[in-house]
């Protein structure tokens, strides 16, 4: 199976520019039915957009801008949003403008079949993709999963440690990794937390008696949580003066892992960090049939089946 990746990662590549250097390369393109990526410049007063090629203007008109502008199904912020990025398309004809100019008609919308039929068809729950963060909401990360294709990771589904909004892990043009969670009518659901690593893969990278760094991510009466790693807290005795998403320097004074509970002493709190944000991944591609989280000497389990 043939991966269809996110908008942008074509555009520098050598092949993609061979096609962008004159009518006769574009040609070969159309030809071909090469899918190849420029970036958009403009989105017109009726949302057709403006293709910069380099060699001539392209227009991708509004109904081949993304599957389900036509139907309603998409809403045209899908294409004013593409504005200043790259947009990936198909070459489907050649015009000419009123000065006699020619310029190539685009097809993005035909794009987004291929990959579906190519690839977005042939998924299953439980394989790892590639995506790109494409814009964070409450409820949940937006990414493209191929072509510009969006897909949703739930809020829920993103890490173990709980977070209170999606920029809390990820932010927008992060390549990540996710799995397939679910599929309907060519939507696809994401999962993320069952590529960080288990609690023993997790709680291994820290010793009683250390003093770590580690985020705040909620404070109860009972104490206060602090996130070690994305898919691993601990719990700290309550101390003053400490907030949400601070950053903490934590002395680890037991971990138990029947219970799979790691018991923090707050050192000191900081709104800087030295610590390394980028995620570490460990799963970043094949298959998943199940996941277990807990380790083995605990009587929870918590567990994901695709």
């Amino acid at each position: 199976m043939i991966e269809y990746l996110p908008e942008g990662f074509l555009m520098e590549t050598e092949e993609n520019q061979s096609y962008l250097r004159s009518y006769f390369t574009l040609l070969d393109s159309y030809n071909e039915s090469r899918i190849i990526e420029a970036p958009c410049i403009v989105c017109d007063s009726m949302h057709n957009l403006i293709v910069d090629l380099g060699c001539m203007k392209g227009i991708i008109p509004r109904c081949e801008g993304a599957i389900g502008i036509a139907e309603g199904t998409t809403k045209d912020i899908a294409l004013i949003s593409r504005v200043n990025k790259p947009v990936c398309f198909k070459v489907t004809d050649f015009k000419r403008d009123e000065n006699d100019n020619i310029y190539a008609v685009l097809s993005r919308k035909k794009a987004q079949e291929e990959c579906i039929d190519n690839y977005i068809n042939k998924l299953s729950n439980g394989d790892v993709i590639s995506a790109k963060v494409t814009h964070l909401e409450r409820f949940g990360c937006f990414v493209d999963i191929g072509c510009g294709i969006p897909s949703l990771i739930p809020i829920d589904l993103i890490s173990v440690s709980r977070i209170s909004h999606p920029s809390d892990r990820f932010y927008i043009g992060q390549m990540i990794k996710a799995v397939v969670k679910g599929k309907q009518d060519n939507r696809v659901c994401l999962s993320h937390k069952e590529l960080l690593g288990t609690w023993e893969q997790n709680a291994a990278r820290f010793h009683q008696g250390e003093t770590v760094t580690g985020v705040v991510r909620s404070i109860e009466d009972y104490g206060i949580f602090v996130e070690l790693a994305p898919n691993l807290a601990g719990l700290a005795e309550l101390k003053s003066n400490v907030s949400i998403n601070s950053h903490a320097s934590v002395y680890i004074k037991a971990i138990i892992p029947e219970k799979m509970k790691i018991k923090l002493i707050i050192v000191s709190t900081s709104d800087n960090t030295y610590a390394d944000n980028e995620l570490d991944y460990f799963i970043d591609s094949g298959h998943i049939d199940s996941w277990v989280y807990s380790s083995l000497a605990a009587e929870k389990m918590i567990r994901t089946d695709f």
